[in-house]
């Protein structure tokens, strides 16, 4: 639920050099990237979005100083888009996300877990969706909190839930886990990836309890599949 005012080009060297190395997760332990989660292949999803059936008016930037180049493009099922990907780490402080690891930390999410708390962005995967606006107005396309989405990058394919709200304007935003589990630098200040992230977000979908990362998994690849079939 941040705006934020810096691109990632800045830091896309250091983003590049740090590439080769997974940092550590909650737990304090590597997590290496996954070839995927689920049956379906990042190919076969990717397959099906190769055009854009425009469901926005009007498209988004992807950092403040950019364009507004980003359409979100329709599908039977689902909407997707193509962007980039900042890092939230907002949500329940920890040791990676805090006012001390990311300038722009909230300690709250649109979304929050069974019990009440925000969720947790450095353990769970979930994705950012632009706020409601003239642009675009999530809800009304069949998207809601929990939602979940496939978020494709370089041939590895993670299953997320829809976690936060963001900035009207600006696309493409992920947790610090999600990030982490497709090998992109996590690091809120200066990770992330400058392009080819793609997001599938499936209609009228909801996992429960939002925080369970299996469940996401399993409706995901149930959804995917579905998808395939469909479009």
């Amino acid at each position: 639920m941040r705006l934020r005012t810096l691109t990632l080009a800045a830091a896309s060297g250091a983003a590049l050099l740090a590439a080769g190395v997974l940092p550590a997760n909650a737990s304090g332990t590597v997590r290496p990237a996954t070839a995927q989660e689920g049956s379906v292949s990042a190919a076969d999803l990717l397959a099906k979005v190769t055009s854009c059936s425009q469901i926005s008016n009007g498209k988004y930037k992807t950092d403040d100083e950019t364009s507004a180049t980003v359409p979100v493009c329709g599908k039977n099922g689902a909407v997707f888009w193509k962007a980039d990907m900042d890092i939230d780490c907002d949500g329940q402080r920890t040791s990676k996300c805090s006012e001390s690891t990311d300038p722009w930390y909230q300690d709250d999410t649109a979304f929050h877990q069974s019990d009440g708390k925000p969720l947790r962005a450095d353990s769970l995967p979930y994705v950012v969706v632009p706020s409601s606006s003239s642009i675009w107005n999530y809800s009304s396309a069949g998207i809601k909190g929990g939602g979940v989405v496939a978020v494709i990058y370089n041939n590895k394919v993670e299953y997320a839930v829809v976690g936060d709200t963001g900035p009207t304007k600006i696309i493409g935003e992920a947790s610090y886990a999600t990030a982490n589990a497709l090998g992109i630098d996590p690091d809120p200040e200066t990770g992330g990836a400058d392009s080819g992230v793609t997001y599938i977000l499936f209609k009228n979908s909801q996992v429960s309890p939002i925080e369970s990362h299996s469940a996401a998994v399993t409706l995901g690849d149930k959804l995917a599949k579905q998808f395939l079939a469909n479009n």
